[in-house]
């Protein structure tokens, strides 16, 4: 139920605070008042749309909050699924900065405009005359027929199992297709595979290959680096060795008179066997490197055939190589194995299929169990507001073929005559503005406590009716508002006077601005109010005892 709206900022509203009333709150006001604004803004909490045209001053945010009064589980259980805390007074608030961007929040958690309009679509059912046109449309007549037959649980079920049929198809049609484009290129992918699993590669080979060319290619500027360093250490005239033996013999004679010396001496005899060790190590890399033409012809051969390879498939590194290996066997593999699981996801289709069609026949005759009483009842409805020699029928078939959407193979039409002796058509073709208008209402009347909407707000709803009429339909909405909160914007005096909170807007001008407000009339200004919409502005004795006897009869 909503308890509370506050609009600030919007459109020719500075500031509105609005009460409402738990059961039939009634709106009535001048022309141009802003009675299709309030809605507007009510829209914003719904989650629709919305740009920088709507502030009242551009230099300011434009705020819209309402509260709510939630006691049903179905809303906790969405609050739990979205992350959302769960008050029995739930503020929902959406906020338009200066420059158009918006934000939305429901008990200050920030949230997305497609969240806030699956709440706002399980908290209020605004019935507005651009909602009457859905009355024509086959997914709105479905949802009726549905609601009436309390199909949401299998209908869910339903969709569930055709979502994943869905996916499940997609991907056969996707593997067909790469079947067939891997078999087309079957060859192709052999001589692939097959050039790579000859070169028998190994993952660090190209690496090791490359130091070895480098080494085999260099080998002469090697064995004379290797002689020349050998020879400075033990060969030369003056080579290292040599060298420091006469240091150490040097020393040896003058040791006894400084201690450090002896230490040193010792460092000396340690570096002097390191560099002989160094230099037989040297000797011996020199004496092993030899000329190998064929090894490294053998080497070179090898290392184009990696290069010429991973140009060819435009990588790298071996490893890259042993991945499009490995890719060329699986897509090899697939088309091995393709027809096999095409053959097995075909089966499963058809299995998937047939629960559908199980599950769409038990939709379709769920439907069919509920429309009689359903067209009698809005027959009886529609006389009650006028419209005695109304025809109501509901036409139900299975789709050519039980071709399967989301409503299963079910198709429905609505069909509707408002004069004796015509038979009923699509609406589209034959009801007029004000008879689509009751005709919502009535169906609304029989869906409102089976879809368990706490909030009905209904805008136009006298479209193109009046008198005995209008007070048939201001009694449907009080009965309706005994168990659900309506709020009703009407021009009508005959539905004015059902209210059970009766609110007025109007325009309050000043030299610079016009604003919209609105108030809670008492029972004196009721009458008034009344008076006015019977006879205009100029109120009479007499037409305020119409308005008395309209309101207490």
């Amino acid at each position: 139920m909503l308890n509370r709206l506050i609009i600030k900022n919007y459109a020719i509203i500075d500031r509105l605070e609005i009460a409402f009333d738990e059961h039939l709150n009634i709106i009535t006001g001048e022309t141009g008042a802003g009675k299709s604004i309030l809605l507007g803004a009510l829209n914003l909490i719904l989650g629709e749309r919305a740009d920088t045209k709507v502030l009242y001053n551009q230099e300011d945010k434009c705020v819209v909050e309402a509260n709510f009064a939630l006691q049903q589980k179905e809303l906790a259980d969405f609050f739990e699924q979205n992350e959302l805390d769960f008050e029995p007074n739930t503020i929902v608030r959406r906020e338009i900065n200066q420059n158009g961007k918006s934000r939305a929040f429901v008990n200050d958690t920030p949230v997305n405009l497609s969240l806030l309009k699956e709440l706002g679509e399980k908290l209020v059912n605004l019935h507005s005359q651009h909602e009457t046109l859905e009355l024509t449309k086959s997914g709105f007549q479905m949802n009726v027929v549905d609601t009436l037959a309390k199909n949401k649980p299998l209908l869910e079920q339903y969709r569930q199992a055709f979502r994943l049929y869905k996916k499940h198809e997609l991907a056969l049609r996707d593997l067909i297709t790469q079947n067939r484009n891997a078999s087309a290129e079957l060859d192709y992918l052999q001589y692939q595979w097959k050039e790579l699993d000859e070169a028998k590669l190994e993952k660090d080979e190209q690496q090791e290959l490359e130091t070895e060319q480098n080494t085999l290619s260099n080998i002469d500027e090697i064995k004379r680096a290797l002689l020349a360093a050998t020879t400075l250490l033990t060969n030369g005239e003056t080579n290292a060795i040599d060298q420091l033996n006469d240091v150490q013999s040097q020393l040896k004679n003058v040791k006894n008179y400084i201690t450090e010396i002896a230490a040193l001496a010792d460092r000396l005899h340690s570096t002097q066997v390191e560099l002989k060790d160094i230099a037989n190590e040297l000797g011996q890399l020199e004496d092993d490197a030899s000329l190998d033409p064929e090894r490294l012809e053998e080497v070179s051969q090898r290392l184009s055939l990696i290069y010429r390879l991973e140009k060819k498939h435009s990588v790298a590194t071996i490893d890259d190589l042993l991945a499009i290996q490995d890719s060329l066997s699986e897509r090899i593999a697939l088309v091995d194995n393709g027809t096999e699981q095409i053959s097995k996801l075909q089966l499963s289709l058809q299995a998937e299929l047939k629960k559908l069609n199980e599950l769409a026949l038990q939709l379709h005759q769920a439907r069919e169990k509920v429309l009689r009483e359903f067209q009698n009842n809005v027959v009886v409805l529609l006389t009650k507001v006028g419209m005695p020699n109304a025809t109501f029928k509901v036409e139900i078939q299975k789709s050519n073929q039980q071709i399967l959407n989301d409503f299963g193979f079910t198709e429905i039409k609505f069909l509707f005559s408002a004069n004796k002796g015509f038979a009923p058509q699509e609406i589209k073709e034959v009801a007029s503005g004000g008879e689509l208008s009751r005709l919502m209402l009535c169906i609304k009347s029989l869906i409102a406590d089976i879809d368990d909407m706490p909030t009905l707000i209904f805008d136009e709803i006298d479209n193109g009716i009046s008198g005995s009429v209008a007070m048939k339909v201001g009694e449907i909405m009080k009965n309706l508002s005994r168990h659900h909160q309506l709020i009703c914007i009407t021009h009508l005096p005959q539905i004015a006077k059902t209210a059970d909170q009766h609110l007025y807007i109007y325009k309050e001008e000043t030299a610079h601005r016009t604003n919209t407000r609105i108030k809670r009339l008492n029972e004196e200004e009721r009458i008034l109010e009344i008076a006015k919409m019977l006879s205009g502005e100029n109120i009479s004795e007499a037409s305020l005892a119409n308005a008395k006897e309209l309101i207490y009869q």
